[in-house]
């Protein structure tokens, strides 16, 4: 309701003067938008009626789709995330890296939780098991939520590499690639993935 409601009143995202790079326009209030009746048509109360119900459907699968959301994955997702950055010191001494037992939407959470339960130093990489390639993923965690910028990305030497060429350059056993720009890497084995971000954050 925030977004929408700053969204009708002209509020700006950002405290910033700059232009954007880049515009949004697929959020609800440009869809809902895009349902008026275009300038170039002939408008009548019936039509515009019309459009009106339209526009309610719109809006009223958006909120029932969002409170699915919420109450199925939203709401586990915090407490599963919370239960996991309790156990971090487990993982490893350092309390920078985050085991997931199962993936889920954490990027939603770890910035809020870290914040509530005065996590430091904060966590700098998750650890999870990919459902599909069934490899294990070692991510950096953002510097922001809605940034692309890593706290601290996998190492510089390891990025673009795959397969054995990375595994020597590593120096660990079973990596299969890191990304061109160090947010994401992958090993076949989850002691493997658990090395790389132990050894990325020595670098």
């Amino acid at each position: 309701m925030e977004e929408i409601d700053a969204v009708d009143n002209g509020i700006n995202q950002y405290d910033t003067e700059k232009p954007a790079r880049y515009e949004r326009n697929t959020y609800l209030s440009a869809r809902i938008s895009r349902i008026n009746p275009d300038w170039m048509e002939e408008n009548t109360a019936d039509k515009e009626d019309r459009l009106f119900h339209n526009a309610m459907k719109v809006a009223g699968n958006e909120f029932e789709e969002m409170l699915c959301h919420y109450t199925k994955s939203w709401l586990p997702a915090h407490s599963f995330v919370s239960d996991c950055i309790k156990l971090r010191n487990g993982v490893d001494p350092s309390g920078e890296i985050l085991f997931l037992k199962r993936y889920c939407p954490w990027k939603e959470h770890i910035f809020e939780l870290e914040r509530a339960l005065h996590v430091d130093p904060l966590i700098k990489y998750v650890l999870y098991q990919d459902d599909r390639s069934l490899t294990w993923r070692v991510q950096a965690v953002a510097i922001a939520p809605s940034q692309f910028d890593s706290r601290k990305p996998l190492p510089i030497a390891w990025r673009g590499l795959n397969n054995d060429e990375l595994s020597k350059v590593a120096g660990i056993d079973g990596c299969v690639f890191v990304h061109s720009s160090g947010f994401i890497g992958s090993n076949k084995t989850f002691d493997g993935a658990l090395a790389m971000a132990r050894k990325s954050l020595l670098g």
